[in-house]
């Protein structure tokens, strides 16, 4: 019970510690055990990508993702983890056949695949297009079930929103 309590009050969650262990200063290993709240997921749709940084530097690794807001795709959150090799190296052929446009090292790429992704909160911000900032992002599963249209909309992430 308390952990579901968490998010409302802007917790990553509990740590929870043996009864004989000791309190220390720095991170905990062992006796310590953080147990993090469920992540809140999106279905968003991949509209850039950039290469990638060492081993991966020659492979587009780099994805920022967008969501609906009326008829456009409006960013909101960029995402590097979470795709096995083999998904990046499909991926990665398929932004190269799919490139609209080029800004430099990003790419902007046709608005079909669609991506679940998770992330810890979502915060009003201004320094963004979409008016919201996602707190550590990342990929779940390539969602090749879903068609672009049915990803998630600015309006669902607004409402998370602290």
């Amino acid at each position: 019970a308390q952990r579901d309590l968490a998010r409302e009050r802007g917790v990553e969650g509990l740590m929870l510690k043996r009864g004989d262990s000791v309190y220390q200063a720095g991170r905990r290993r062992g006796d310590w055990w953080k147990w993090k709240i469920a992540p809140l997921t999106i279905d968003a749709v991949m509209i850039y990508a950039q290469s990638g940084h060492g081993r991966r530097s020659t492979l587009y690794t780099d994805y920022t993702f967008g969501v609906w807001d009326g008829e456009t795709l409006v960013p909101v959150a960029k995402a590097y983890s979470g795709l096995d090799d083999k998904e990046i190296l499909a991926l990665d052929r398929w932004i190269r056949a799919n490139t609209i446009e080029r800004f430099g090292p990003v790419r902007s790429v046709r608005g079909e695949q669609v991506f679940e992704l998770g992330f810890e909160a979502v915060n009003r911000s201004k320094r963004h297009k979409s008016g919201i900032a996602v707190r550590f992002p990342r990929i779940l599963r390539w969602r090749h079930d879903k068609p672009a249209s049915e990803a998630d909309t600015l309006a669902q992430l607004q409402a998370l929103a602290r």
